[in-house]
């Protein structure tokens, strides 16, 4: 599990560092932000967080990339302050009193190899290929090579997302929502691990969040649309989902309520574009 402790601030020197930013007020909350979930998500929250904490106040914000599921039951339960998820919940994880924020929506990027000549699949090819019913890519114009497919952990909302819009699940007879992604499928905890595979195999194929897509790799179009901030604001490209948080108001401290109007503010949904996602306003 990773845990990113955005500040070198300790709590022994922690009155010291606020009596610095200007936090001299007794009456100032020095209470740490705690936010957890998503991986996806995780990456611009960082930032987020470490923008905030240097610029506006001394407050710590610690955050940890636990998966969407950990995030909503973290938020559900009060464990972290502020939860993020990177799709939709289930029924059973919508809890009163709990409040849904956009932060930001995102693409999923299905991508391969650099070296792979295939520029593009349909979504009907991408569901194929993670069911294992295509595994060569001699079949879609690429080299004769067995397909090495990567996905993630069934934890991950990213996963869960991109189930959803290839339609990558089934009911059983009792009722119970399967993955049809083939067992054979090689499974792994975050963005960083499905780019690292996919870069040293030119054989592999997954898929990451749009914004962490860089040069090691490549995107492929789906259905003849690339995959770019602007086809996912017109809604062409329809791989995409939301950034969500998770909160409870009713015990949102001083510092996680001056966070999150921020996060949501323009100031941080400037940084939220720059990192490469859509900002909701």
């Amino acid at each position: 599990m990773k845990k990113t402790v955005l500040s070198i601030v300790s709590a022994i020197g922690l009155s010291a560092v606020l009596v610095g930013c200007g936090g001299n007020d007794s009456s100032t909350d020095t209470r740490a932000v705690s936010v957890s979930g998503s991986t996806s998500v995780t990456e611009v929250m960082e930032v987020l967080g470490e923008t905030w904490q240097q610029e506006h106040t001394g407050a710590v914000v610690e955050v940890q990339g636990t998966g969407s599921s950990s995030g909503i039951k973290a938020a559900n339960d009060g464990t972290s302050e502020i939860g993020m998820t990177s799709r939709k919940l289930k029924p059973e994880e919508e809890k009163v009193g709990i409040t849904q924020a956009v932060l930001a929506h995102d693409g999923i990027a299905v991508v391969v190899n650099s070296k792979n000549p295939v520029t593009g699949l349909t979504t009907e090819q991408i569901a194929d290929i993670f069911k294992g019913e295509i595994t060569n890519w001699k079949a879609l114009g690429g080299n004769d090579q067995p397909i090495v497919v990567v996905t993630r952990d069934p934890a991950s909302g990213t996963r869960g997302a991109f189930e959803d819009i290839m339609n990558l699940k089934f009911k059983d007879a009792n009722g119970n929502v399967i993955s049809a992604v083939s067992n054979r499928a090689q499974v792994a905890s975050g963005n960083g691990v499905v780019k690292t595979t996919v870069a040293q195999n030119s054989s592999a194929i997954g898929y990451i969040s749009l914004g962490t897509v860089d040069g090691s790799l490549k995107a492929l179009e789906v259905n003849g649309v690339e995959a770019s901030n602007d086809t996912i604001a017109t809604g062409e490209y329809t791989v995409a989902r939301p950034f969500v948080l998770l909160y409870n108001e009713q015990t949102l401290t001083e510092n996680g309520k001056a966070f999150l109007d921020w996060a949501l503010s323009g100031e941080g949904q400037a940084i939220v574009a720059q990192q490469g996602y859509i900002p909701v306003i």
